[in-house]
């Protein structure tokens, strides 16, 4: 079974706010999930001007200790909390190791 952790959406329309859930990937997005992991709120609160998210840190590792696939928003999310290594803007872009100079374009 492929688990995904993934955004569920909830609130109201035009003010949503999400679970951060570990749910099975072929599972519909507001299904039932294996396990809630946390929260985020998009709308960042007037008087503090922060967006909240909470989450269980610990059972966000174990999930992806074993094997879970996190969407991309959530990626996002986890590389902010420190939970993943930040991934390269554009990963099939091959790097040489030495930069090139101008004079051997303009050859």
């Amino acid at each position: 079974m492929a688990v995904r952790i993934r955004f569920a959406r909830h609130g109201l329309r035009n003010r949503p706010m999400f679970h951060i859930v570990a749910m099975n990937a072929r599972s519909k997005r507001d299904g039932k999930p294996l396990e809630k992991l946390g929260t985020y709120n998009p709308h960042p609160n007037m008087e503090e001007k922060a967006k909240h998210i909470t989450l269980d840190f610990a059972r966000t590792k174990y999930w992806l200790g074993v094997g879970a696939q996190p969407s991309d928003g959530v990626r996002f999310l986890l590389e902010r909390a420190g939970l993943l290594p930040p991934q390269p803007l554009y990963p099939n872009v091959k790097r040489s190791a030495e930069p090139v100079s101008r004079e051997a374009h303009s050859k």
